[in-house]
């Protein structure tokens, strides 16, 4: 299927970057795709995307693969105690005619043994597998994460007390 050239360049001038499913009826699409980029020691990122499932049937994201790293794997984050950890999960639900958000401190895909440092700008092809056999091919694009800042309480402190 061939989008408008129009809409297309309507689409990239916004800065928003949207994966084409690979057959024109695909139920699945993915919006804001990216990259974290990191430090160049650093041996792994994550990938995060809005999936929308456009169907009347739950749908399941099973796997993820990119030539970028020597493993990749579909992750969450968990409380264990006062400390959030990352922990690998075999699949993320796409409900009926919803979505599922990858984003920083949540749901991710995650690059691990990065085969060379990424840089900024640079796209990286990821394959996002469903439970169906289907899949998805995805150009993110590695992008600098600006830190979130932590509430302060008034007083020049965290709010965890720590001094800022």
């Amino acid at each position: 299927m061939q989008y408008p050239k129009i809409l297309l360049a309507a689409a990239l001038s916004c800065g928003a970057w949207f994966a084409a499913p690979a057959w024109a009826d695909s139920p699945i699409t993915v919006e804001n795709p990216y990259v974290r980029l990191m430090p160049p020691n650093m041996p792994n990122t994550g990938a995060f995307m809005v999936i929308k499932n456009h169907s009347n049937a739950d749908r399941k994201l099973v796997k993820a693969e990119s030539p970028v790293a020597q493993t990749v794997q579909l992750h969450t984050h968990v409380h264990d105690g006062n400390v959030m950890r990352m922990r690998e999960i075999p699949a993320v639900d796409i409900k009926a005619n919803g979505e599922a958000v990858l984003q920083p401190g949540s749901l991710h895909i995650m690059l691990i043994g990065l085969k060379q440092p990424l840089k900024e700008g640079e796209r990286v092809p990821l394959t996002l597998n469903f439970d169906d056999g289907s899949s998805l091919k995805v150009e993110a694009p590695v992008q600098r994460i600006q830190p979130m800042a932590m509430p302060m309480n008034g007083q020049g402190q965290m709010h965890e007390g720590m001094q800022h």
